[in-house]
C-alpha cells in the first residue's frame, strides 16, 4: 500500500527570528489547542511575532503566540488569545532542549506554524542569539544576494 501524501501549509511564520537568531536545529512540535484556536488557524489568524518558547519542569510551553478569536467560533467560552500552549515532544526530544538550554547557553523559538495532515505543528528551533555586527552581515548578505539576481536579469 503507498504511503500517504504528507501536505503541510504555513498558517504563520515568525521571520524576525531568522533575523535575531542562528537557527542551529529544527524539530517539530504538536501544540494541544482548543476547538475555537483550530478554527481560527484555519482562517490564518495567527501569529508568532512576539511568542517564545518556555520549558518548566519537563513540559514546554508557547507562551505569547496569538491566535485571534473568530466572531462565530465559541459563545460558551471565553477566548484568550494570548493563553499559554503546551507543545507534545518526545521525552528524548525534550530533555535535548533542557540540556541545551541549561548547559549550552541556547533559546528555544518558534519558527513556523502550519498544518500537517490535518494537524497543526509547531516548528521550533534551538538557536543562539545574534550580535548587532552579525545582523548587519545578514542584511549585507542579503542585499548582495538580491543585487546580484537583479544584475544576472539584465545581463
Amino acid at each position: 500500500m503507498p504511503k500517504a501524501e504528507v501536505t503541510e501549509r504555513v498558517i504563520a511564520e515568525n521571520r524576525r527570528a531568522r533575523y535575531d537568531y542562528f537557527i542551529e536545529e529544527r524539530i517539530e512540535a504538536g501544540l494541544a489547542l482548543e476547538g475555537w484556536e483550530v478554527k481560527s488557524m484555519r482562517a490564518g489568524k495567527a501569529q508568532l511575532a512576539e511568542a517564545y518558547v518556555y520549558i518548566r519542569g519537563t513540559e514546554a510551553f508557547l507562551i505569547g503566540a496569538h491566535l485571534s478569536p473568530l466572531r462565530t467560533a465559541s459563545t460558551h467560552k471565553v477566548a484568550d488569545p494570548v493563553r499559554t500552549r503546551k507543545l507534545l515532544l518526545h521525552r528524548n526530544e525534550l530533555d535535548r532542549l533542557i540540556g541545551a538550554t541549561e548547559r549550552k547557553g541556547y533559546t528555544i523559538v518558534p519558527l513556523e506554524l502550519y498544518w500537517k495532515n490535518g494537524r497543526a505543528k509547531l516548528q521550533i528551533g534551538l538557536a543562539k542569539g545574534k550580535k548587532q555586527h552579525d545582523k548587519r552581515a545578514t542584511e549585507k548578505e542579503r542585499d548582495w544576494v538580491r543585487d546580484r539576481a537583479r544584475l544576472m536579469r539584465r545581463g
